[in-house]
């Protein structure tokens, strides 16, 4: 069965740098787009960047550009996210996605706080 973990959450200091992973299984992960959203308290779930198959297209919200870059590693089966500059407004429940699915993983929580 399909399935998404990620990892690597957690409270940073505004400015700061945190790098979320997810290991996925259970599909043909190098032949996928990938995504990770984000959902804050009473906000909607929104798209924060997204990676073709074979890591040559990226998208990115404009909240984000610049600060955050999705990468991946197919011999891995894993998605990273790398969110440099955090701001209090990036504090979230993230999520990784795959495209054209009702998979998501579990969710991990990013805290940015002085």
């Amino acid at each position: 069965q399909v399935q998404l973990v990620e990892s690597g959450g957690g409270l940073v200091q505004p400015g700061g740098s945190l790098r979320l992973s997810c290991v996925a299984s259970g599909f043909a992960f190098s032949s996928t787009t990938m995504s990770w959203y984000r959902q804050a308290p009473g906000k909607e779930r929104e798209l924060v960047a997204r990676i073709t198959s074979g890591g040559g297209d990226k998208t990115y919200a404009d909240s984000v550009k610049g600060r955050f870059t999705i990468s991946r590693v197919n011999a891995q089966n894993t998605v990273y996210l790398q969110m440099n500059s955090l701001k209090p407004e990036d504090t979230a429940t993230y999520y990784c996605h795959k495209r054209w699915s009702n998979y998501w993983g579990q969710g991990i929580q990013v805290t940015v706080s002085s």
